[in-house]
Parts: C-alpha cells; sequence; structure tokens
C-alpha cells in the first residue's frame, strides 16, 4: 500500500468516528502530530480528547470509542487491531488503519516525521495546508533533513507563505541571553547555564555598532570546541523558519518549548501552543527555560558509569531522552550512547548513536526489553525503553555485550 493509500484509509476511518481518544507521545513531534490531526478532526466536526504520554500501553486503551496514536503504537504488536497509528518508526503493528512511511519503504528516521505523517493524513480530510508550519518541530525535534517527503511539505508551506525561510542563529530564546544560557541544541561547554559566562559573551563580542556576531559566534565556538563536536557546534548557525500561522513564529523556539512543556508533564500548555491558543505563552516560555536548566544541571554531573564507558546514570528521568541526545551528538563519542534513570518500580532508558555509527538500536533495545521484562524500541538511530528497575543492570550488560559482537 502507497502512502498516499495508507493516508487516505486512516482518514476515511476518523472521519467515521465521532468521538475519537488521541495519545501524542510527549516530544515536539509527538505533540505536532496529535495537534495536526486534532486541527483536522475540530474542523469536519470531530469531538475528540488529545492526550500527551510517554508511552501507552495497549491495556491503557479505551475500547469504548475509537482510539489514535500519533508518534506511538508502530512498535506495538498487541494493539488492538482497530486502532488508528499515526507513526514513523519501526513498524510490528499490522492493523489496517496504519500510516507510516516505513511501510511505503521511505526513511522515518530522515526524509518523514509522525507529523509530517499527520500532515498527509490530514491533507485526505479537508483542506489544511495551513497545518504546514507544524510539521517543522517534528523535523527539528527528532533530528530529521529536509530530505524527501519532508523537503516536499516544506516546499509547499514556502509556496503557500506558511512558513519564511531565513538564515541566523538557531538557539532557541526569548531574547540573545537566553539563547545563549538555555542552549542545548548544542549543548556549549562553559557557556551553556552560566549567566556570568553568556553576559562575558555578549560584552566581548559588542562593536561600536552593536553587536557583532560573527565576533560572537567565534568566541562561542573558541570557547567550547574542546569539549563540543564538529557537528554540534554546526548546529549553531542555519537555516531559520518563520511559521507565519503559529503562536511562535521561530521554528526552533516553538519546537524547544512544546518539546519541554510535553516532556516535563506539561502537554496540556504544549497542545495549547499548536492548537494556535497565545493565552499561556510565557508561562511555557519559563517552563522550557526551567526544563533546560535541569537538563544543562544534569549534564554537568553526568558521569560514566565506568571509565571510557558511554553508559550513563541519572537521576531524573524526565531528562533522559535530552540527556542521551546531547551526549551522543555534541560531545566526542566513539559508540552508542545510553543513559538510565531510576523512576519508581520502573527505568526509563534512552539510547542515541553518534554520527557516523551505525549500530540498528530499534530493533536491539526492543529485544534487551523484551528480555528483561519491559518494552521499547524506536528508529535506527534514536531507540528507547521502559524496563523493570530490578532489570536494568542485566539491560545494560545485555547492551555491552551486543556492542562489543
Amino acid at each position: 500500500m502507497s502512502l498516499e493509500e495508507a493516508a487516505k484509509t486512516v482518514a476515511d476511518q476518523i472521519r467515521r468516528q465521532q468521538y475519537v481518544e488521541v495519545y501524542a507521545h510527549h516530544d515536539a513531534d509527538g505533540i505536532a502530530a496529535g495537534a495536526i490531526l486534532c486541527h483536522a478532526m475540530l474542523r469536519t466536526g470531530i469531538r475528540f480528547r488529545l492526550r500527551v504520554c510517554a508511552e501507552i500501553p495497549s491495556a491503557g486503551l479505551s475500547h469504548d470509542s475509537a482510539s489514535l496514536l500519533c508518534d506511538l503504537g508502530s512498535g506495538m504488536e498487541n494493539l488492538p487491531p482497530e486502532t488508528m497509528v499515526v507513526d514513523h518508526h519501526l513498524p510490528l503493528f499490522e492493523g489496517e488503519f496504519h500510516a507510516n512511511p516505513r511501510l511505503d519503504k521511505i526513511d522515518g528516521d530522515r526524509e518523514l516525521s509522525a507529523a509530517g505523517m499527520a500532515y498527509i493524513v490530514a491533507h485526505e480530510m479537508g483542506d489544511n495546508r495551513d497545518l504546514a508550519g507544524l510539521v517543522i518541530p517534528g523535523i527539528i525535534g527528532d533530528g530529521q533533513e529536509f530530505a524527501g517527503r519532508n523537503l516536499g511539505i516544506f516546499n509547499e508551506g514556502v509556496a503557500n507563505g506558511i512558513i519564511v525561510p531565513d538564515r541566523g542563529l538557531t538557539l532557541a530564546g526569548r531574547d540573545m541571553a537566553e539563547q545563549w544560557l538555555l542552549a542545548t541544541s548544542p549543548y556549549l561547554e562553559g557557556i551553556s547555564g552560566d549567566d556570568s559566562a553568556v553576559a562575558d559573551l555578549l560584552t566581548e563580542a559588542q562593536g561600536t555598532n552593536g553587536l557583532k556576531l560573527d565576533v560572537l559566534m567565534s568566541l562561542a565556538v573558541l570557547k567550547s570546541a574542546p569539549q563540543t563536536s564538529a557537528e554540534g557546534l554546526a548546529l549553531l548557525y542555519g537555516d531559520t523558519l518563520h511559521l507565519q500561522r503559529e503562536v511562535i513564529e521561530d521554528a526552533h523556539a516553538l519546537t524547544a518549548v512544546i518539546d519541554a512543556c510535553g516532556k516535563s508533564g506539561h502537554g496540556d500548555l504544549a497542545v495549547a501552543l499548536c492548537l494556535r491558543s497565545s493565552a499561556e505563552i510565557e508561562k511555557a516560555w519559563e517552563i522550557a527555560r526551567r526544563h533546560h536548566l535541569e537538563v544543562i544541571g544534569a549534564l554537568k554531573s553526568a558521569r560514566p558509569a565506568n571509565e571510557g564507558d558511554a553508559v550513563y546514570e541519572i537521576q531524573n528521568a524526565t531528562l533522559a531522552s535530552d540527556i542521551a541526545d546531547v551526549l551522543a551528538r555534541d560531545r566526542l563519542h566513539q559508540a552508542p550512547v545510553l543513559v538510565y534513570a531510576r523512576s519508581g518500580d520502573a527505568c526509563r532508558i534512552s539510547a542515541r548513536s553518534p554520527h557516523g555509527v551505525t549500530t540498528d538500536l530499534g530493533p536491539l533495545v526492543r529485544n534487551l526489553a523484551a528480555a528483561c521484562g519491559g518494552n521499547g524500541g524506536g528508529h535506527h538511530t534514536r531507540a528507547g525503553a521502559t524496563v523493570p528497575c530490578d532489570q536494568v543492570r542485566a539491560f545494560v550488560k545485555g547492551w555491552e555485550e551486543a556492542l562489543a559482537a
């Protein structure tokens, strides 16, 4: 079945419903995907409830109403067959109502996010071209490329005046000082989270006619380069996008805010922003600020479990995904990074491959989690799992043995 045929099948099934329970993954891609489809349902007169969650067990789905999973579900074999899934993870679900680029041999790691897949489904439900801007947080949030179907959606958004491309700093913040203070994409050793260092940086970059961006960039690179990868530093400056229909216009800022709100338990605020309510933007920004500072604080204290290892334990489970992203992308690792954190009886695990490392993480993490009585999966380069805390050592041992093989 082609991508368009799958999208139409899911869209037709959504349109048959009077009410839909929507579950969206708690990161930027999942929240944007859920919001896109909720916009489409609202315009079609379909009632819904949207919940943002880290994971959804099949037993938790309602059997009394239709369920739609966004950026969730593809890796679950035991979902009820009537479940609707809009996702881009490695697929195991075999239900009829499953829209996933991988089923049409499209690279779901690089070329189409869950938000992009949701946009294609929404296109089958009506004229929803104005939602193209909400695809961008999915692309940025999951570190995808503007290639393949992502590029097609982007070009359509530009042609329709929904997206306006530009060039500049890609850091998220309400002003220049906050952009550098909260930097986690990339994380800048010696700058991120340090008010004094940021103030000194901005002072040194002042010229007679104001701030000199080229000097500022050079100073930041010189200060951070010894501990930051070239791939990380390259993220500082590049393509910026103005999203003309969204309440936070800068695409990198919108991505950072909804991602932080979702992961820190304020998915309602993230969804409100994506549904174009500006009522609590400042509250959302403050939550994002706090979340980024917590990530930075955890990074400063993160140490590998064993010398020369790339396995890290942190204290806050809500930060595991972000910490893994930074460690794999911005630190100088030669092997996949594993980050875990205990939360009650469960242990949350995030795995990432640094640039140039080809280990296929999705199947590896899924199999290790299943052997430990948990569940997991994901992409080729990004994966996650939840296992019982008393099994985390067995998981780590299996991880180390698999990488050494």
